[in-house]
């Protein structure tokens, strides 16, 4: 059975009107304030991650880079251990990386998450209201809402929060850096014009685009000669329409200066990424440390590099050489 009739994740999981309320509730804590917030401590992290891992002028950058940004810093966000970092990475693997290929793994997931987060909801119910920490679990248990929340509902929260948080930006953050590996002259260019990153990273997002949505087919219907019936799954890639000749010149080129580039990384419509704000400041400072660090690298072993399939596509090793480490 697909995850969603076991277990909503509101809001993605929610038609309107369910999904208005729903998506309301998280936007505060995914707005620009809530992000400023973030973006010294996503910094101090990324230099950290640096020092620790990079200093001998080799290590995997999806490893010991891309992945640990994402998991730590909605960690942090939604008020659980950062000690427990392995096991949320562990998650996300078994569910969007190898949920296809083993669906009994992914259902296993689903009792661990609920036990974890069911814990840290009740902790924090016993607590006096001003006794709580300020953080996204919170803001959950205190929310008004124009219905009342289930225990459902508030986990699945806290489920797609985490989950759609990690795979999706350390994906990013490895595919930008992969091809400024294998790119020097673009990996140059950024370095010498670093106020092109904001531009560059949009164009990242675009050719690299990390996610692919499924959806169900609400009615009888046939398209470009494929029938679908109700209730169907269907897979709407992202990628392949950010790479739409008809809305993209040179569209299969990744071109750090394009201008134009309303590209689809992100959704479109109602189930646009309430994330967006914070992936790209974490896609950006990622690339911002990376590139003040080390302005010069290679990939060490290009047939090393190994890439995910599924829902989220990115790097998942990413072999680095980095002459000018000291």
């Amino acid at each position: 059975a697909p995850i969603n009739d076991v277990f909503p994740v509101p809001p993605i999981s929610s038609d309107r009107p369910v999904h208005t309320w729903a998506r309301r509730l998280l936007l505060p804590a995914f707005g620009p304030a809530a992000i400023e917030k973030m973006t010294p401590i996503t910094r101090a992290l990324a230099e950290e991650l640096t020092a620790r891992h990079f200093s001998n002028g080799t290590g995997d950058v999806a490893v010991d880079f891309a992945r640990h940004i994402p998991v730590r810093i909605i960690a942090q966000m939604l008020g659980i251990p950062l000690e427990d970092e392995e096991m949320f990475t562990g998650w996300v693997v078994r569910t969007l990386q190898e949920g296809f290929q083993n669906l009994d793994g992914a259902m296993d997931v689903l009792g661990e998450m609920t036990m974890y987060f069911s814990a840290q909801v009740a902790e924090r119910r016993e607590m006096a209201s001003e006794d709580r920490p300020d953080d996204v679990i919170t803001m959950l248990i205190e929310a008004e809402t124009d219905e009342p929340m289930t225990d459902e509902h508030l986990l699945g929260t806290c489920f797609l929060l985490l989950i759609a948080g990690i795979d999706t930006t350390w994906s990013a953050i490895g595919s930008s850096l992969w091809h400024l590996a294998t790119h020097p002259d673009d990996r140059r260019r950024l370095v010498a014009e670093p106020e092109l990153l904001p531009t560059a990273m949009e164009e990242f997002l675009r050719a690299y685009a990390p996610v692919t949505m499924a959806r169900l087919v609400r009615d009888d219907t046939e398209f470009a000669g494929c029938p679908m019936q109700r209730n169907d799954f269907v897979l709407l890639p992202f990628p392949a329409a950010n790479r739409d000749p008809e809305v993209f010149e040179r569209a299969d080129e990744v071109i750090i200066d394009r201008e134009v580039n309303r590209h689809a990384a992100f959704g479109l419509g109602i189930h646009r990424c309430a994330g967006s704000h914070l992936a790209r400041m974490e896609l950006r400072v990622a690339l911002e440390v990376w590139l003040e660090h080390f302005p010069d690298f290679e990939l060490s072993d290009p047939d090393g590099v190994r890439w995910s399939g599924g829902q989220v596509r990115g790097p998942r090793t990413l072999p680095m050489r980095i002459p000018t480490a000291s």
